[in-house]
């Protein structure tokens, strides 16, 4: 979190305590076997292909506000995306110290996410986890026992600073991610047991479990709604699997028995770079001028539909139902917001998807373009006929949107074991360097 660190700092008191896992403790592990161009409207998308490059002083804060009690408020943009839009802007990162998350905090961050694959460059990059790691092996842990500590650890110090924006917000906003291992992606029965595990280790109110909307995952999102834990399903591709996760999320409220359903909350994790990165190759390829002018523009225009069954799903006979109990929205949170195209506006991914009751997750590279050069607008749904216009156009010349899903899902999976297997080798390298004796 280095590149981001010259955020204006605040006066928060540092508080990483956390509840470490005690090396005697006989418990299973984790891995079972069981844009400011497009302000207003739609995006234009002749204009997305313009790149903004960001200055010198791109997260220098724009002003600064006196409150009343003569403390000084740091503002960014990103305060005005939650508080004139309803959107919440969260952080795709985290490493060590988690108290590099404070001045983005004061800057108007609202969340974090994580993954494996975040995790393995944290750890395997920097020696703020040697001393934790050696300390674990030493007492006998094993390799991806030493691991999950280490994940556990970072999670609960970043809850820790998240709590109060989760109190203020009763529930609604302040959470931090963990995902499942991504080697249970296939297994439901595991990721159950994972998700329940991780809950009770973590024992944090504002920590989402993230799991994959996998077709063998998706009917493990009812079950662990439906013990009341909360979750953040990640790795969404297509209007169908979306529609199936909403689905499993409402049938786990249902299921849940609880009489107060106010602090069961989930998100449901739309990924959108990822879309175009595919799409855009398979129009090179049918290589009509039609195909390629419609280049760039697949992830948004899927990410709008997204944006109105998430409308249709969460209002009628059977939500309100599950209102009177105190049921909040399984938000929608754009994933994968940073530009894999330097031909493209770097807000690209974020500022034509602003809307109430989202979220926005961005890594370093999305949240500074936006930070400095971002217009906050009310965009997804400015023009919807034109979001379907482009959805169709591309089923028309052959694009099959449930075929870019599917493959967009196995390699995202595959990308996350990639990176929890090689994030192992490193640390059972490291522990034969100290001379440490491993399982």
């Amino acid at each position: 979190m280095a590149s981001i660190s010259n955020l204006p700092s605040s006066a928060f008191a540092s508080s990483s305590s956390s509840r470490s896992i005690r090396s005697s403790e006989q418990r299973p592990l984790v891995g079972f076997s069981s844009a400011s161009t497009v302000s207003r409207g739609f995006p234009s998308f002749k204009l997305s292909i313009r790149r903004n490059h960001l200055n010198n002083h791109s997260l220098i804060v724009r002003c600064s506000q006196i409150d009343g009690n003569g403390a000084q408020i740091n503002r960014t943009v990103l305060h005005d995306l939650y508080e004139k839009e309803g959107q919440s802007p969260w952080y795709d990162n985290l490493c060590r110290p988690v108290t590099d998350l404070l001045p983005l905090i004061a800057s108007g961050v609202r969340g974090v996410t994580s993954n494996p694959a975040i995790f393995q460059k944290a750890i395997s990059s920097s020696s703020a986890y040697n001393e934790q790691f050696s300390e674990l092996v030493k007492v006998g842990n094993g390799i991806e026992a030493a691991y999950w500590e280490l994940v556990v650890k970072d999670i609960q110090d970043a809850c820790k600073l998240f709590e109060p924006i989760y109190d203020e917000t009763d529930a609604a906003d302040g959470y931090v991610s963990v995902e499942v291992s991504p080697m249970l992606a296939d297994d439901m029965e595991g990721t159950v047991e994972a998700a329940k595990y991780l809950k009770k280790v973590v024992d944090r109110r504002n920590v989402y479990i993230k799991i994959p909307a996998t077709a063998a995952c998706v009917p493990s999102i009812k079950e662990v709604i439906a013990l009341g834990i909360s979750v953040n399903v990640t790795l969404i591709f297509s209007l169908a699997r979306y529609e199936a996760v909403i689905d499993a999320y409402l049938d786990g409220l249902e299921a849940s028995g609880l009489s107060d359903l106010s602090k069961v909350t989930s998100v449901a994790s739309f990924f959108v770079s990822r879309v175009d990165t595919l799409v855009d190759k398979l129009l090179e390829k049918i290589g009509t001028p039609e195909a390629l002018d419609l280049q760039g523009k697949a992830a948004v225009a899927q990410a709008v539909l997204a944006y109105q069954l998430y409308q249709k799903k969460f209002s009628g006979p059977r939500w309100e139902a599950l209102v009177k109990k105190g049921a909040k929205k399984q938000r929608l949170l754009w994933a994968s917001t940073s530009v894999k195209n330097p031909a493209y506006l770097d807000t690209l991914y974020v500022a034509p998807l602003i809307g109430p009751d989202t979220v926005s997750t961005m890594p370093d590279q999305a949240l500074q373009a936006f930070i400095d050069h971002g217009t906050v607008s009310r965009t997804i749904d400015a023009n919807v006929s034109e979001g379907e216009g482009i959805y169709y156009a591309l089923e028309k010349l052959g694009i099959d949107w449930n075929e870019v899903g599917t493959q967009l899902e196995v390699e995202g999976v595959d990308v996350f074991k990639k990176s929890f297997e090689s994030l192992l080798g490193t640390l059972q390298e490291k522990a034969n360097t100290l001379k440490l004796g491993t399982k």
